[in-house]
């Protein structure tokens, strides 16, 4: 069984202070997988900063996301269903003090397929200890992206080397998932 999970797509993050001005390019391809994960019953799980206002990132990225306000909700555009599951985070793996784990193992996921932002940080960090609890980890690197092309593309080099991620693309998975 596979999951979806999509990371910091939030206001913040796509359109507020800290802004990925990459994310536009994104945010189809991820509604897409959204969608077709729907549709074949893949539980779709969003992992999304919910800071408290003295949380140590702060003073690495400036106060962001912060739990309960505008910044720190999913975009319009990929906005959470009541199916779904919400998982928040303060730090930039969706994993570290979170129910994250016990919600994949409760609903049966092997598979992660992870999208959103940022390739090289919370992407990143989430698929190192999706790894490190054996999951088989899924990029879609049309469905990531990161501040630079550098980053990005680095970010993705790194989960294949690192944790054997399949690299790979949206449209490739929602075509496996037609042939089920």
């Amino acid at each position: 069984m596979e999951a979806v999970i999509v990371i910091d797509m939030l206001n913040d993050f796509v359109t507020g202070d800290i802004k990925c001005v990459r994310a536009d390019r994104i945010i189809p391809k991820i509604k897409r997988l959204i969608r077709g994960a729907r549709r074949k019953d893949v539980p779709v799980i969003y992992s999304n900063d919910a800071h408290l206002p003295n949380d140590f990132e702060m003073g690495r990225w400036g106060r962001h996301a912060i739990k309960g306000t505008k910044g720190a909700e999913v975009i319009p555009e990929l906005k959470p269903t009541e199916k779904d599951y919400v998982v928040e985070k303060r730090v930039y793996s969706g994993f570290f003090e979170t129910g994250l784990d016990s919600l994949l193992r409760s609903l049966h996921a092997e598979t992660v397929i992870l999208t959103g932002l940022h390739t090289h940080l919370c992407v990143r960090h989430t698929a190192a200890d999706a790894f490190f609890r054996g999951y088989k980890i899924i990029i879609p690197n049309d469905a990531v992206e990161s501040f630079t092309e550098k980053d990005h593309k680095e970010g993705l080099e790194y989960l294949k080397y690192a944790y054997n991620a399949e690299v790979t693309e949206t449209d490739k998975i929602i075509e496996r998932w037609e042939k089920r």
